[in-house]
């Protein structure tokens, strides 16, 4: 199941750069490109990964702490998007707009698949 959270992680943000591009969204920000969107992509979600393997194996409640987390991660994840506003002349707000949204999908992928491992794993979880 880590796998799906990658897979699934790259998918999401596939379709969204895809659109992106062909509605033309910000022209000249080279963060709404290929390459460091999908390398991003597979190191965030190998991030969270990480994250909740570390979280299962020494936590009571690995789903919760995971959501938590990935919610606090999100949030943060936004920063550097709004700063390229003002350092990047390329940015507009559309074009950090995709990139906030694809933040969005590899947190809403990541929880979805990890957390849902543990409920459909056989195994009881943890109740808080």
């Amino acid at each position: 199941m880590f796998s799906l959270a990658v897979a699934l992680s790259v998918l999401a943000n596939a379709v969204v750069l895809t659109a992106a591009l062909a509605l033309d969204v910000a022209p000249g920000l080279r963060t709404v490109a290929w390459p460091p969107v999908l390398f991003l992509t597979v190191v965030g979600a190998v991030g969270a990964v990480v994250a909740y393997w570390a979280l299962s194996r020494f936590s009571d409640a690995p789903d919760r702490q995971f959501t938590l987390l990935a919610a606090v991660v999100l949030v943060l994840s936004f920063v550097p998007d709004l700063v390229l506003l003002s350092v990047d002349p390329a940015a507009t707000v559309a074009g950090v707009a995709v990139l906030m949204v694809m933040h969005v999908t590899v947190a809403a992928a990541c929880v979805g698949a990890l957390t849902r491992r543990a409920a459909t794993s056989g195994t009881p979880t943890p109740t808080d």
